[in-house]
């Protein structure tokens, strides 16, 4: 495991709030040369502690698309069951996020639907489709409130 500096931490907070931040600015802001800092962003990345980068996709062009939090609780929380549970999840892109949770539930799950009878359909042939699921809660977003944040910060 490596050990992270002041700088370090910098930069994993700046890239945090801007990924496609040049490495030119990316350095004055942390006051080192191109060159260095570079150096510190292939270090990081070898070390697994920058893992890759995204871009966030809105798939909310309109106000169309509903995310669906879902909370799933297993039979049994042994490492098999775990194990079986999230290796089935991957083969499901209409499963856009997947969390290990603490508390009432084992897992949260995020879903994108156009309509509740969309969601019928993703709970039917999906959901209730995982290895070991006891229990499914699911719970209709009515607007991401943070929306208008991460837009702000492309166009910045």
């Amino acid at each position: 495991m490596m050990a992270l500096d002041t700088i370090d931490r910098s930069i994993l907070r700046l890239l945090r709030i801007d990924a496609r931040m040049s490495n030119a600015k990316l350095a004055v802001e942390v006051g080192l040369s191109p060159s260095a800092c570079l150096r510190r962003i292939k270090l990081l990345e070898q070390a697994r502690v920058i893992r890759g980068y995204t871009a966030l996709i809105d798939t909310v062009q309109s106000d169309s698309t509903i995310a669906v939090i879902i909370n799933i609780t297993l039979e049994r929380q042994t490492e098999d069951y775990l194990d079986r549970f999230e290796a089935a999840v991957r083969k499901h892109p209409e499963i856009r996020e997947c969390y290990l949770m603490t508390g009432g539930s084992d897992y949260m799950l995020r879903v994108d639907v156009e309509s509740a009878g969309a969601f019928e359909r993703i709970h039917k042939e999906v959901l209730s489709t995982l290895p070991g699921v006891l229990r499914i809660h699911s719970s209709f977003s009515i607007r991401d409130v943070l929306a208008a944040r991460q837009a702000r910060r492309v166009s910045a």
